[in-house]
């Protein structure tokens, strides 16, 4: 596919430039907002009237941090397609140090309101009758009361976040760097375009492509070993000076959901890893037909199943086998979608004529996919790297779904906005299952069959990779707390974990450490259980759906719409889940047995089995 067919978005119209009027004049106004707010948290009014005084800050608060998210995520997605711009890495490091100030501002209010409310238990009554709009903040003030414990003294916070900026967050963007310059010197192919091959149907292609990107990793394998020690060396000295025992009793308080529910979640998993390996086992002897005792290699994972009696022709139109221009993934989207609710249609068709998405494949543009919102301007943009094959599909519905999220509550205070990792993957998850539910039943045959691979594909690595770095990311706070590792130790890590999840593999990725961002994360450790979480809830969603049809668009919609301001607990409450049990998780996971057995009759139909 000529990658010229994939669009760039269109930055224009959130501003103009960096040297426009409306940056400028929004880079000017987040200091008068600070200014206003340190004012109010130095002024009378906190003893006086500390109902106005909470309301006040909310107000302006919600003004600052909408402008300033506005700000950075229109530098950071510059420069998340030009990532040796040294223009764009100084204004991501101006704004971050604005962030500073803010985080001040948020911590001396938190200091003042936690203590004030702990000292004054009638204060948040009082609040709410004095403004009742603020009862929607209620679970963000307790939240705010119970995380204020982990506060270090502000003088100490401000010197951290200084820190973080040339310490933690450098390794962070050295790390983006090098993934996303990397290329193979031979083939003339950028890291992403070597990582896209693990689609490819021939073996060989997927095959020398792993091993050029494993030599890749290997080759800068010191300065990100390098990356992740400091990373999570800074991680763990923190936490200690804020009374986290450790870095997951944090991930869980920012993911909002209690000890309980993370324990069900991840046994549950655990208890299907048979169940997956069964599955590899099956796909292995469909693939490799004439081995023995076929085996997969982590190459192997991504390979599309081949129909050898089908001819050429029916194999380009295959819809997994085919090219996809991206025209066709644009109309393809939009349909599925409308078959859900036209408002979600509706929605993909302006995000499409809008160019909110850049797709090209190109040097010095960040691997994978994400979605980005703007705040002020309510809207999103989408990056991803479209290659033409099915599964860029369901990326783009995945990432469009996070977009479709934010469009659902972009409305609401800034802060009734910001909802938890763990819920972050509910919407997303459930675009990409419209799409892949929508063709598995309208498909017949082998078509029909290769959907079904494509979607346990997708469930396998959102519940077995995950669960591997889970394991992944457990064991390297455990030894890294004993000193910095070895990128041989980093490998070892990875593959002892992969080998727990995936059973007996041909070849495993132990450098899976290296490319996966979320581990360079300075902000959020355990990046990882959230997407399990958000696909077997969204797949509980999916059923409630299916059983109640269109009217469920409504009650969809307002699942999202409370995802900023409530416990995940509570959100899952309001679709009749209960998450803090084991059945919870298992029901989401026994929707997919049928479709294993199905490949499983497949398979023996060959007389493979």
């Amino acid at each position: 596919m000529d990658n010229q067919a994939a669009p760039r978005w269109d930055l224009s119209s959130i501003y103009k430039s960096f040297e426009g009027d409306d940056f400028k004049g929004d880079m000017a106004l987040i200091n008068s907002l600070k200014a206003e707010l340190n004012e109010l948290l130095a002024s009378n009014l906190f003893s006086t009237d500390f109902p106005q005084w909470v309301a006040a800050f909310i107000e302006k608060s919600n003004k600052l941090q909408s402008i300033s998210g506005s700000l950075y995520a229109y530098v950071y997605s510059a420069y998340s397609v030009d990532t040796t711009n040294s223009q764009l890495i100084n204004q991501i490091s101006y704004i971050e140090n604005e962030f500073i100030d803010i985080e001040q501002v948020n911590l001396k209010f938190s200091t003042a309101f936690s203590q004030f409310v702990n000292n004054n238990p009638q204060s948040l009554t009082d609040l709410y009758t004095s403004y009742p709009q603020l009862k929607e903040y209620s679970y963000i003030f307790e939240e705010t009361i119970a995380l204020n414990k982990h506060n270090m003294k502000p003088e100490l916070e401000e010197l951290a976040d200084q820190l973080n900026l040339s310490g933690a967050e450098s390794f962070s963007r050295l790390q983006e760097q090098i993934i996303s310059t990397l290329k193979d010197s031979e083939t003339n192919k950028s890291f992403n375009q070597l990582r896209n091959d693990a689609y490819d149907k021939d073996r060989s292609i997927r095959k020398a492509s792993f091993e050029k990107e494993i030599e890749l990793l290997k080759n800068m394998s010191i300065p990100l070993a390098a990356c992740l020690n400091s990373i999570k060396g800074t991680t763990i000295t923190l936490n200690k000076r804020r009374l986290w025992q450790t870095a997951l009793d944090k991930a869980l308080a920012q993911s909002r959901i209690s000890k309980k529910t993370l324990s069900a979640l991840i046994e549950s998993i655990e208890s299907s890893i048979p169940l997956w390996q069964e599955y590899l086992a099956v796909k292995a002897k469909l693939l490799f037909p004439n081995e023995k005792n076929p085996k997969l290699a982590f190459y192997d994972l991504f390979a599309p199943l081949q129909d050898n009696s089908a001819s050429e022709d029916s194999q380009k139109t295959n819809i997994l086998s085919k090219t996809w221009t991206f025209e066709e993934a644009k109309n393809y989207i939009i349909d599925r979608f409308s078959s859900f609710s036209s408002e979600l249609g509706d929605f993909a068709k302006n995000a499409f004529a809008n160019n909110w998405i850049d797709a090209e494949i190109r040097e010095g543009k960040v691997g994978g996919a994400y979605c980005m919102d703007f705040p002020k301007q309510k809207v999103s943009r989408i990056l991803s790297n479209f290659s033409g094959s099915f599964s860029d599909i369901t990326t783009l519905a995945h990432e469009l779904g996070h977009a479709y999220h934010f469009y659902c509550i972009k409305d609401r205070d800034y802060e009734l906005t910001q909802y938890p990792m763990t819920l972050a993957e509910t919407a997303s998850n459930f675009a990409e299952t419209i799409v892949q539910k929508s063709i598995i039943s309208s498909t017949s045959g082998f078509e029909r069959i290769s959907m079904i691979e494509l979607h346990l594909q997708d469930c396998c690595q959102v519940l077995i990779d995950i669960l591997s770095r889970f394991y992944f990311e457990r064991a390297v706070f455990e030894k890294r707390q004993n000193g910095e590792l070895s990128s041989e130790e980093f490998c070892s890590l990875m593959t002892d974990a992969q080998k727990k999840t995936y059973g007996t593999l041909a070849e495993y990725h132990s450098y899976m450490w290296a490319l996966k961002s979320h581990y360079y994360s300075t902000n959020l450790d355990f990046y990882n259980f959230p997407y399990a979480f958000g696909m077997l809830f969204s797949a509980g969603l999916y059923a409630r759906y299916k059983k109640e049809g269109a009217d469920f668009s409504k009650t969809y919609k307002t699942i999202l719409f409370e995802t900023g301001r409530l416990s995940c607990e509570e959100v899952c409450r309001k679709a009749s889940f209960d998450i803090e049990t084991k059945d919870f998780w298992l029901s989401g996971i026994e929707t997919l047995k049928d479709e294993i057995n199905e490949l499983k009759n497949y398979a023996s139909s060959l007389k493979l089995l």
